[in-house]
């Protein structure tokens, strides 16, 4: 975005007045007013007390990982997690941790922290998985709570939302991006790990190699958006990656394409906290709706079960709007 960002401080404030001043004028107006966001973060901020044998086993862990091929995501993932644990039992050995110290661990740091449960689930995983072959000690996981399933539905945009975040957006390569990621249902990492030969024109197929669970699948590719990606291969001629970042032979950026999500949905004015999977979720929605068939749905998404496909069945609105309310009889 061409934009550089600082920290919002009142010693950072005057510094820059007293760098510029003769020199520009500079408005910091709507930063007066600015609210400190007091939203707890997804973790809690902690010295950090791990020895040299923590680090150890930490490393070993992350190698196991490595060799057995996860991804790199669930690598961080669980290296964190295993790391936030040792830390809260940093006096402790860790070949003498046992059951009852993880269900303290929830209760004292997870809980009382509101951290997720989607964050409890990850570190229960990481800690069974680093004693079971870290540690060699198995850990009973069938005596520890896991919490409770929750059941969120997908967010969805409606047809006319997607259109105006595309139509808002001007740069061909941003367009383009962002039209492939709903117009084939891929997640973030997807769009951003294709090469050019995946996409095969003449069979006006998508190829997406090794996605989540190590998996390829194939999507269609419709001739609109052939055409569209043709028109940025001309101006951009990528070389490797169909989506490079400013310098040549580098993959975009997450964060990037993240920013460009973002602008749009502040030009089109939608106050909804969209993220670049609400694209997905309503393609997804929008072919239920269509009639397409949810077997299908599913091997275009790569769902490994049908049952993760099934979400959809309960925000498409094609049928609930069938439905006749008694109110309407009064």
């Amino acid at each position: 975005m061409k934009t550089w960002y600082v920290a919002y401080q009142d010693d950072i404030v005057k510094v820059f007045f007293k760098h510029f001043k003769g020199k520009l004028y500079l408005d910091y107006s709507e930063l007066v007013n600015a609210k400190v966001s007091t939203q707890k973060a997804c973790k809690p901020v902690k010295v950090s007390k791990l020895t040299a044998v923590h680090l150890e086993d930490i490393q070993r862990f992350k190698n196991y990982l490595t060799d057995k091929r996860y991804s790199k995501s669930t690598v961080k993932t669980y290296s964190e997690a295993i790391a936030s644990f040792f830390n809260f039992y940093a006096e402790k050995p860790t070949a003498e941790i046992d059951n009852n110290d993880i269900i303290f661990f929830n209760n004292e740091y997870i809980l009382k922290n509101n951290l997720s449960a989607s964050y409890q689930n990850q570190v229960v995983n990481a800690v069974k998985l680093f004693y079971a072959v870290v540690q060699d000690k198995k850990i009973v996981m069938e005596l520890i709570e896991r919490p409770r399933r929750e059941h969120k539905l997908p967010n969805v945009l409606s047809k006319e939302e997607v259109k105006a975040i595309l139509v808002a957006l001007k740069n061909q390569k941003h367009k383009s991006m962002l039209s492939l990621i709903y117009a084939c249902g891929l997640r973030r990492s997807e769009l951003l790990n294709l090469e050019l030969t995946d996409v095969q024109s003449d069979r006006k197929i998508l190829l997406i190699r090794q996605s989540k669970g190590k998996k390829d699948r194939i999507v269609p590719l419709s001739e609109k958006i052939l055409e569209m990606l043709r028109s940025y291969y001309l101006e951009y001629r990528p070389k490797k990656w169909l989506f490079e970042g400013q310098n040549p032979l580098t993959q975009y950026s997450e964060r990037s394409l993240e920013q460009v999500l973002k602008k749009s949905i502040i030009t089109v004015k939608i106050n909804k906290p969209v993220t670049l999977h609400w694209l997905r979720h309503s393609y997804a929605t929008h072919l239920l709706e269509n009639g397409t068939d949810l077997r299908y749905i599913q091997e275009l998404l790569g769902h490994t079960s049908s049952r993760t496909t099934e979400i959809y069945t309960h925000v498409s609105t094609k049928n609930i709007q069938l439905i006749k309310s008694p109110f309407d009889d009064l």
